[in-house]
């Protein structure tokens, strides 16, 4: 064994499972922070629509993007919790679906006057992508699970990919993410 592989395998070893944990959950909650940030900028909600008691769906989201912020700052700078970490990639899903709700009513709104296609618009599906995300993430988030079943952890992770995938299709999303 070389001395390079003695240094994997300690490092490797020295990780514990709630730090597994947290490298899963964080990904998947930036990955839904940066698609609700790009959705966001793609549907006209800007951080200044934020408001303490949002009235409307576009304040609701900006509010919501500013929660995940906080929640996404806390995540990094507190020690590994499954629960906390898994609630917080729940919360950034749930912001993601409020910015996709957002962007397909943009959608549709520009659209109005077209006929209605056969097969459902790509807004319409990254927003059901969007909501599958959000229920997965708060599946592997709920429960007993609280973050810590693995089956449920994988669903939600290919329920993001699968938004994000969806997300690009619709447009919302800039080659950034």
């Amino acid at each position: 064994m070389s001395e390079r592989d003695v240094r994997e395998e300690a490092a490797t070893a020295a990780v514990t499972p709630a730090e597994s944990l947290r490298g899963r959950h964080g990904a998947r909650a930036h990955s839904a922070y940066d698609r609700a940030v790009a959705t966001c900028r793609y549907a006209g909600v800007g951080q200044d629509a934020a408001e303490i008691v949002p009235r409307d769906p576009v304040g609701r989201a900006a509010n919501a993007l500013r929660l995940s912020a906080t929640s996404l700052a806390a995540l990094t700078a507190s020690a590994p919790d499954p629960a906390a970490d898994a609630r917080c990639a729940r919360n950034a899903a749930a912001t993601a679906a409020l910015a996709a709700q957002v962007a397909a009513a943009r959608d549709d709104a520009a659209t109005a006057a077209a006929t209605a296609a056969a097969s459902p618009s790509a807004s319409a599906t990254a927003l059901r992508a969007a909501l599958l995300a959000s229920q997965a993430a708060a599946a592997a988030a709920g429960g007993r699970a609280q973050g810590q079943d693995a089956a449920l952890n994988t669903s939600a992770e290919e329920a993001e990919r699968h938004a994000v995938a969806t997300a690009r299709a619709a447009g919302w999303l800039g080659a950034s993410i």
